[in-house]
């Protein structure tokens, strides 16, 4: 039976992405390790952006009757 690969938390791929940045301000770095980092950050920002568009979707707000709506539908009154 095949194994469901773990996707990173938010906060390891943010950790990563520090890594990498790390990385590629070594001022000793050759170009194809440079360009490997940049690759992999940018794969890793991805999976980071699309993390938060799923968050964005499952946010709640409450309204004003107590009711619990999903973020996004509807306006907000005041």
């Amino acid at each position: 039976m095949a194994e469901e690969t773990k996707q990173p938390s938010l906060e390891e791929n943010f950790a990563r992405l520090e890594e990498l940045m790390g990385e590629l301000e070594r001022e000793d770095i050759p170009l194809e390790e440079a360009f490997s980092a940049y690759s992999a950050g940018m794969a890793v920002l991805k999976q980071c952006n699309d993390q938060i568009d799923r968050v964005e979707k499952q946010v709640l707000k409450l309204t004003q009757e107590g009711e619990l709506e999903e973020f996004g539908n509807g306006s907000i009154s005041i």
